[in-house]
């Protein structure tokens, strides 16, 4: 044994050794303090994750638990993001009701990647150390606080101070609802199921997001454009029964979706554990670095830098465009209802691509780069097809429109859970709560300048068209030079002797 030999463990079948090559580090240009990559011979395992012994007879179960697990924190994933596209879909006639202006639904909308930004080392912390259940179960008693605080009142000037908290409280709950997935997949799958349960929760935040496109308006119709404005019936009277009958719905709306939150809450509260009595692979096995070293190795560690910027300036910028797409094709004769319902297709379809790529990035392993080339290269096709109708350089169409649109979401939102596993592999074994709460707060800073701007009285909406599709077609080159490497799956794939 060398005096770079970390451990020795001796069990009755054989002798497995956790050790350390300084050479190797220097070779493999590693982050971390004492990682090598994982090579197994006849007599021993060599690895140097955080000293840690890598014990290969080390006993794992899956448990059938783990849907229940998954389906209460999508729940709780959906929630959070429906409610956070609340206003978006209902914009004209939230506008209407309360005399708002573009500006002030694009706050509503901004208070997420806001609050996202003040609270995501918090949350991050509370993964790695309190737990999942601590996690989950404060980000519902917040999306629940933020949901009741909407319910308030419906009287101008002071309703705009209540849908403002509760937006701000709600966003509070981001990290947890969009950061955690990757975190419970490993805690809770195994390798070949890993990819596709982290598309899963991840999807339903998006599916969140795509039924309020659907639900807003249905609960909020558009009074304005489905009422006859002559000069025979335009009075004042006419008006405030109009602004009655909005206030009305969007409050009915606001009750339900706290009923909702509250039901939610309660699920989370019964039965959520922090993880299973038994680790599902060898890799969830290995003590992950603490909370303060893990921030620091993430800091140093440029390969995951490199994909928060592509995965943070693309999705970011992409993501926020969504939520304004109501005002974006209001000048083309698509009224809220009809954005609403292209919305939710949409993002019903990127859900769909998302799962079915995940399944097959889990049976073709180590070919994450390559799917994410695929779908930026076509969704790229696809947005500039959109910008380009959009703009009046082709024929326009409202089919056309809806499938450009639908298409780019498809293929764009498919790249998340690969984005999510990516960043897992590459800074393993950093846990995977403060990685993807990095990861999507670079997110949250993108669509936060994207939604900053759009606040810029009269600036229009030519420029969100630009400027997504730059932010998305800046990331090619950039992902062709990534270097892939699999810490994380190396472990798993070390043979039992």
């Amino acid at each position: 044994m060398t005096k770079n030999s970390a451990r020795i463990f001796n069990t009755s079948s054989s002798e497995y050794i956790a050790m350390t090559d300084k050479k190797s580090l220097v070779d493999n240009m590693s982050v971390y303090p004492a990682e090598v990559t994982v090579t197994t011979t006849d007599n021993e395992i060599r690895t140097t994750i955080q000293q840690s012994l890598i014990d290969p007879d080390a006993e794992t179960h899956v448990y059938k638990r783990r849907w229940y697990i998954l389906l209460a924190y999508s729940l709780l994933a959906c929630t959070q993001g429906g409610y956070w596209n609340t206003w978006g879909p209902i914009a004209e006639s939230s506008e209407d009701a309360f005399g708002w202006s573009d500006a002030d639904i694009a706050l509503l909308s901004n208070w997420g990647p806001i609050s996202y930004v003040l609270s995501t080392f918090v949350m991050s912390w509370v993964v790695d150390v309190k737990g999942l259940r601590w996690a989950c179960l404060s980000t519902a008693i917040m999306v629940a606080a933020g949901a009741g605080a909407r319910c308030i009142t419906d009287q101008p000037p002071y309703v705009k101070w209540t849908v403002n908290i509760g937006q701000f409280l709600n966003g509070l709950a981001g990290p947890v609802a969009m950061g955690v997935p990757p975190a419970l997949s490993a805690l809770w799958f195994p390798v070949k199921e890993r990819t596709t349960a982290t598309a899963i929760a991840t999807i339903l935040n998006g599916i969140g997001v795509g039924i309020s496109f659907a639900l807003g308006p249905y609960m909020v119709p558009d009074r304005i454009s489905n009422q006859n404005i002559t000069a025979s019936n335009y009075s004042s009277a006419n008006t405030t029964e109009r602004i009655s009958h909005e206030r009305h719905d969007i409050m009915i709306y606001m009750y339900v979706e706290a009923a909702w939150a509250v039901f939610v809450l309660l699920l989370i509260l019964v039965y959520f554990p922090a993880k299973p009595p038994k680790p599902p692979t060898l890799s969830a096995s290995v003590e992950r670095m603490d909370f303060m070293t893990g921030a620091k190795t993430l800091i140093r560690n440029a390969r995951f830098w490199v994909i928060c910027a592509t995965y943070g300036i693309s999705l970011g910028v992409f993501n926020c465009w969504q939520s304004v797409l109501d005002v974006i094709l209001k000048p083309h004769k698509i009224d809220e209802s009809e954005a609403g319902w292209l919305g939710f297709y949409s993002i019903l379809a990127g859900c769909v691509g998302s799962v079915i790529l995940a399944r097959f990035a889990d049976v073709f392993s180590r070919h994450m780069k390559m799917f994410l080339l695929l779908l930026y290269i076509s969704g790229t096709g696809c947005f500039v097809w959109f910008t380009l109708l959009i703009n009046g350089t082709i024929p326009e169409s409202t089919y056309s429109l809806y499938a450009a649109i639908i298409l780019a979401t498809l293929l764009l939102n498919a790249s998340v859970p690969l984005y999510f596993e990516m960043a897992c592999e590459a800074t393993y074994p950093v846990a995977e709560g403060i990685t993807n709460f990095v990861l999507t707060l670079v997110n949250n800073i993108g669509g936060l300048v994207f939604l900053l701007i759009n606040m810029i009285p009269n600036i229009g909406t030519a420029w969100e068209n630009w400027t997504c599709l730059g932010a998305i077609a800046s990331c090619i080159p950039v992902l062709f030079f990534i270097k892939e490497n699999y810490n994380r799956l190396e472990v798993d794939e070390i043979k039992k002797v």
